[in-house]
């Protein structure tokens, strides 16, 4: 197995990556993942999978569950099959609008929204129905109009408890010729909430 460690993030440079494909940092996605809250045997779905970097950390998180990944980009979807297939983890890879392919899909207990095209406040409301009781709901975004929506949505919602609202920043360090630079990263808005 490429990836032998049970805790989450995997260094960003283990994936393969496209510039026009997002990943989602390693400590944001160990972060992500603690919002879940997973079990061996859960099932999660992720939305807007990208490079494929959360559903990976899925598949070793869930390793008797399913999880999904939903991308509307075929290059995205091409890229998570092939990260998949380096790190040697099974997941069900679907191509498509989110809002639609939700309705296909059975009931899981975790659901990760990382890409809503624009639909924002419906994929929400739809993954809320999707989660099993108890299951839980992250969102991420580095767009305040997203998050404002996500919040309206959430905040709408008469099947959520636990509501948390979480902005990561994260600063990593870099070698220069005269020590080490410290630079940034975006900001990271997270919304996690659970189903009653």
């Amino acid at each position: 197995m490429f990836w032998n460690s049970k805790t989450p993030g995997i260094p960003d440079e283990y994936f393969l990556r496209n510039e026009e494909i997002p990943i989602t940092k390693e400590e944001v996605r160990s972060i992500i993942i603690s919002k879940l809250r997973l079990k061996e045997n859960y099932s999660v779905i992720d939305i807007g999978c990208g490079s494929g970097s959360i559903t990976v950390e899925l598949c070793f998180q869930c390793q008797n569950g399913k999880v999904f990944g939903i991308d509307v980009d075929s290059k995205a979807i091409d890229l998570t099959k092939t990260n998949l297939e380096k790190f040697k983890v099974i997941a069900e890879i679907i191509k498509g609008d989110a809002y639609d392919m939700l309705e296909s899909l059975p009931s899981v207990d975790g659901i990760v929204i990382g890409g809503t095209t624009g639909k924002t406040e419906a994929i929400i409301h739809r993954s809320i129905n999707k989660l099993n009781k108890g299951g839980r709901l992250v969102i991420t975004t580095i767009l305040i109009e997203t998050m404002f929506k996500a919040m309206e949505a959430i905040n709408k919602s008469r099947d959520i408890k636990d509501i948390d609202f979480t902005q990561v920043t994260i600063s990593k360090g870099r070698k220069t010729k005269t020590g080490t630079m410290i630079l940034s990263r975006n900001p990271v808005l997270l919304i996690s909430a659970t189903k009653i």
